[in-house]
């Protein structure tokens, strides 16, 4: 991670795991991270090694190699209860807000866009095409649009 040459281990080490509390905000929307909502995270950060930003690509090879471990860690270490892991959760992602500023204003723009992508992604693990299908247009209740 060369672009990264600057930043200290503890933030190297903090922001290869961006992804996984990205995953786990978008997954705590429902309570808890399920099967289906880590095997859907495991394998976007896999995706994003190969169809990021290129000012991201290594970032992604190396979030990617230790994903699966990562989120598995934060799943076992954050709090059970919901309101306790989101606050947790989004008091993490300000502490690494900070570390991807370090790397400048047009890095976290790329950074901030990606982890979009990541909630978005993760909170649609349970979305079924067949809805999509049947119920074209949002319906409040029914589809979650």
């Amino acid at each position: 991670m060369n672009q990264f040459k600057n930043l200290s281990l503890p933030d190297n080490e903090a922001l290869l795991k961006f992804p996984a509390y990205i995953s786990m905000l978008a997954a705590n929307s429902d309570d808890k991270l399920d099967a289906t909502e880590k095997k859907v995270a495991i394998k976007f950060a896999h995706i994003k090694t190969f169809s990021c930003d290129p000012m991201l690509s290594d970032f992604y090879q190396e979030a990617d190699q230790v994903f699966d471990i990562n989120i598995t860690q934060l799943d076992n270490d954050l709090p059970k209860d919901v309101k306790s892991r989101d606050a947790v959760i989004r008091n993490e992602l300000l502490n690494l807000d900070k570390i991807v500023l370090k790397l400048g204003k047009k890095y976290a723009k790329v950074m901030h866009k990606s982890m979009k992508s990541f909630t978005d992604h993760v909170s649609k693990a349970h979305h079924n095409v067949l809805v999509d299908f049947l119920f074209p247009i949002p319906i409040p209740g029914l589809t979650d649009k």
